[in-house]
């Protein structure tokens, strides 16, 4: 992609749209070449179609509170590509989302749902309602006015949404009961469902689980091993537990945890009876980190501060929201003496922060490959509701790691060299954008 046809992208973006354009300009930079090598993208138009979305669904959602009380949020479908199938991407409670946020979240979500290799397309979704604080019934009430709201953009081989932050296997079941009921059909039209009544296993933990696994492969292509690496943690959803969980089960060090309070520090390790007490504080009664004492967690609670500059690690892996770690947070990795970032979170790190990462040749693992493991076991829900199978847990972890290794062969294969710390992310580039490229070129202009 030439300079000018960059200037041309970004010239369009709209003020506000500042992770979208970060996003946007990743791509650009890694596809440069390729683009100007092949006539048929340029011909085709091929990263300007992209830039656009195929369509932006927005909608009020009015609830009532256990008071009584009306209330009303919006909420978004942004509906990318489906070049390579169903729309497919996660549904977001979170009281700061706007529509830039699933402009940028859908956009990443084709190229990543590409690099899996299944018959998914890529969407992102959700509204500004803040589950924290809510009754279970008023989580109720809002999920169910959501999906009269969502019904008639979603289906089967529509667009399949899942969860995300604020998106739990509750809030999804309770808005697959409110489609069963307004539509009359029980299919597929959620993932991450409980296993109870069509869900997959291992859905909670596979983003964690399949960070850890590509991570796995990235240090045994540089001829080291996950056991005894240090690593620093941010967050204390899924992403973050289940990638410390399995990173220990792995004997690697995991040292911290953070959550929106603090951040918990354990310098030789949390042990497997930590992480199960950290679930239990987190995941049952809703806590925060600095209660962990109550929970017999031995760890030291810093009130208000991110993980990166408290304690020696060799890798970062900031795991709970975009553009979570700036340019002064690279320092402090730089200085706690890490060589890997690890980006478990969808684009955790700023634009400027990406930059100075890869001054100090620190090697980026993007989120776009990093963080596939959940719309992977999302994939292969699809694809035991279509069965109308349900497989153990064992056998949906085992497809999950030959996803995860084979998406970073398929890194590995696109990168154009070995050895430049940005190496994964024009990898991970390069790889998805070549499969939705080919796809669109043999639908015809029309898609």
């Amino acid at each position: 992609m030439s300079k000018n046809d960059l200037n041309l992208v970004v010239s369009q973006l709209k003020p506000d749209t500042n992770m979208f354009h970060q996003a946007v300009a990743d791509m650009a930079h890694s596809i440069e070449k390729i683009y100007d090598n092949e006539p048929s993208y340029k011909e085709g138009r091929l990263f300007e179609r992209l830039f656009n979305h195929d369509r932006t669904i927005k909608f009020r959602v009015t609830w009532q509170d256990d008071s009584g009380d009306i209330h009303h949020n919006t909420g978004w479908r942004v509906q990318h590509n489906n070049a390579l199938g169903a729309y497919k991407g996660g549904l977001r409670f979170h009281p700061a989302v706007k529509e830039e946020t699933f402009q940028f979240l859908s956009y990443e979500q084709t190229f990543k749902n590409a690099l899996t290799g299944l018959p998914m397309g890529g969407a992102k979704g959700g509204a500004d309602f803040d589950p924290k604080g809510k009754s279970d019934k008023e989580i109720m009430r809002f999920c169910q006015a959501f999906m009269i709201e969502l019904k008639s953009f979603i289906g089967r081989e529509t667009d399949v949404p899942a969860g995300d932050i604020g998106v739990s296997s509750t809030e999804i079941g309770y808005m697959f009961g409110a489609y069963k009921s307004l539509t009359d059909h029980h299919q597929g039209v959620l993932t991450g469902k409980d296993p109870s009544y069509g869900g997959s296993y291992m859905r909670a933990e596979a983003t964690g689980y399949g960070a850890a696994y590509f991570l796995r492969r990235a240090l045994q292509a540089d001829a080291k091993s996950v056991k005894e690496q240090k690593i620093a943690i941010s967050g204390a959803g899924n992403v973050a537990i289940y990638l410390a969980e399995k990173l220990t089960q792995m004997g690697g060090i995991v040292v911290s945890l953070s959550d929106s309070t603090g951040t918990l520090i354990k310098n030789n390790g949390f042990t497997s009876q930590d992480i199960k007490s950290i679930k239990k504080l987190k995941f049952d009664n809703k806590g925060r980190l600095g209660d962990h004492s109550d929970y017999n967690i031995d760890a030291e609670y810093h009130d208000g501060k991110s993980p990166w500059g408290l304690c020696k690690y060799d890798i970062a892996a900031p795991s709970a929201t975009q553009n979570e770690v700036d340019e002064a947070e690279v320092k402090a990795i730089t200085k706690a003496g890490a060589s890997i970032i690890c980006e478990a979170a969808n684009m955790p790190l700023t634009r400027k922060a990406g930059e100075a990462a890869l001054k100090e040749k620190i090697i980026l693992l993007p989120s776009k490959a990093v963080n596939a493991g959940g719309v992977a076991v999302s994939g292969i829900e699809r694809t035991q509701n279509a069965m109308m199978e349900q497989w153990s847990a064992e056998r949906v972890d085992e497809n999950l790691q030959t996803i995860m290794e084979d998406i970073f062969d398929e890194c590995k294969r696109h990168m154009p060299d070995q050895t430049s710390p940005d190496r994964y992310i024009h990898g991970a580039n390069m790889a998805g954008f070549r499969k939705v490229a080919n796809a669109i070129l043999a639908q015809g202009i029309i898609n």
